[in-house]
């Protein structure tokens, strides 16, 4: 067991200090970033393999995962988000039995929302022509997006899943079930997609396939080693579900809005004259940023454990010390990644697209992607240090205003106005990703970890820490520190 960083040392060293602390930060990013590539890769593979037969398959494909899928992963993702407040400041305040609860209500509402969101996959076709996109391409989009349908309901299966293992720290377990899990895909989708010539049928299957194995795959180790804080099923996850749900909404909006944001240039590109050269090469830049966004979205995962947790233990300063930690760390990765990207533009489009007019479009928005990928090494942090706070609400109204009011119009003003083409857009969404990483830069800078830490304890026991029995006082000190 660590030494507790602030309070059981002298006078460490800044130095000392930061390597205590990086440890903790990475032994929970490194297995959430690998599971987090991992399950990327699932649909990034698809294409991949989809691109090997043809423009228009490639297209509808990169279509239904960017916006139809992108739609509902989003929103679920975000629903299910509130479990990263909620189970995470529980853990730290060292009420574990809430923790299966949380996940049960959860399930409740991404289930239900998840049946909301069916008639989206159903005529996904006409919604797509609704926004501009050619017919035969939305087509054959909205016909795959109807085999997707399994998809959406293991994404609500399995996010409060996700979150309830990270907030215990158990993310290893997470690793070993995607990884293997990603090695069956690769198979299968070879065989299916190329050997079997199958094509989007055999795409569909495997990627079903691939997300409901990973549900059962965790849901199995819960049921295994997570008998502290899963005690079966219970009615309980049904009180206070209204409440519940206006927590799990504001999650919802602030992920989503950082979600979409990016996928919906592949829509905006859709309406270029000519436009299957750019949504393909487009396409392929927003799958290589999605990669790359799984090593944030990993130290996104960890800063909000890492916060909520001390939050949740009533430890400002290990929070905001950890916020800084995390930060410098991701936005180191991204410089790297982006060197990495300009260096090799002239090479990886080849791995992704056999037409060399869709390379020669790649290499071009090479640069558009170094930017964004530096940009986004610091973003999703931010946001996991709101998540573990608490702040979802007024992320939301920031992200409205950053992406909606001033990036996403000045990308449609300098694509098509000023006919800059895909380049413009995606400049233009560049500067509201900008202007909003300084926002949250501002507010974690300004933040009262103080009265955080107070809000945490009153939020537990709004939320039902009460109905933990006695032992929690007593597992408080350990959990919160190990």
């Amino acid at each position: 067991m660590e030494t507790p960083l602030l309070e059981n040392q002298s006078s460490p060293t800044l130095c000392r200090r930061s390597l205590i602390e990086s440890k903790k930060l990475w032994h929970l990013a490194g297995p959430a970033i690998f599971t987090s590539i991992c399950n990327y890769s699932l649909g990034a593979l698809t294409q991949t393999f989809t691109g090997q037969v043809g423009e228009l398959e490639l297209a509808a494909v990169s279509i239904e995962n960017s916006v139809i899928a992108g739609l509902g992963f989003g929103f679920l993702l975000g629903m299910g988000s509130a479990l990263e407040t909620l189970c995470g400041q529980a853990f730290g305040a060292g009420r574990l039995r809430m923790l299966g609860i949380y996940m049960q209500r959860s399930w409740v509402i991404l289930f239900c929302t998840a049946l909301i969101l069916t008639p989206v996959y159903v005529f996904s076709n006409y919604i797509l022509k609704l926004v501009g996109v050619y017919d035969e391409l939305a087509d054959l989009a909205g016909e795959f997006a109807i085999w997707m349908l399994p998809q959406l309901f293991a994404y609500a299966a399995n996010f409060p899943i996700q979150k309830f293992l990270q907030s215990q720290r158990k993310v290893m377990a997470m690793a070993w079930v995607a990884g293997i899990v990603l090695v069956i895909h690769a198979f299968l989708s070879w065989l299916m997609i190329m050997k079997l010539d199958w094509g989007l049928v055999g795409a569909a299957i495997t990627l079903n396939l691939a997300w409901w194995l990973v549900v059962l795959g965790e849901f199995g180790y819960i049921l295994i080693y997570c008998t502290d804080a899963w005690t079966g099923f219970s009615w309980l996850a049904f009180k206070d579900l209204w409440g519940f749900v206006k927590l799990s909404l504001a999650s919802a909006v602030m992920l989503c809005l950082e979600f979409w944001y990016l996928m919906v240039l592949i829509v905006i590109v859709s309406k270029l004259p000519d436009p299957l050269i750019p949504v393909d090469a487009a396409s392929i830049c927003m799958n290589i940023n999605g990669w790359d966004a799984m090593i944030a979205l990993g130290f996104n995962a960890a800063i909000s454990v890492r916060v909520s947790n001390e939050l949740g233990a009533g430890d400002a300063k290990a929070a905001k010390f950890a916020v800084w930690v995390v930060s410098v760390t991701s936005v180191s990765i991204g410089i790297v990644v982006m060197i990495v990207i300009l260096c090799t533009k002239g090479i990886f489009p080849v791995l992704f697209s056999s037409s060399t007019a869709v390379q020669e479009e790649v290499t071009k928005l090479a640069s558009l992607l170094g930017i964004t990928v530096a940009l986004n090494s610091l973003q999703p942090v931010l946001s996991g240090v709101a998540i573990g706070a608490g702040w979802q609400a007024i992320i939301a109204y920031i992200n409205i205003g950053c992406y909606y009011i001033v990036g996403l119009p000045a990308g449609i003003l300098l694509g098509f106005k000023f006919n800059f083409g895909v380049e413009g857009i995606w400049g233009g969404m560049i500067g509201g990703i900008a202007l909003q990483t300084l926002i949250l830069i501002g507010l974690t800078a300004s933040t009262d970890w103080k009265k955080e830490a107070s809000q945490a304890e009153s939020r537990v026991r709004k939320w039902g820490g009460s109905l933990e029995d006695g032992n929690g006082s007593v597992e408080n000190n350990h959990v919160a520190h190990e």
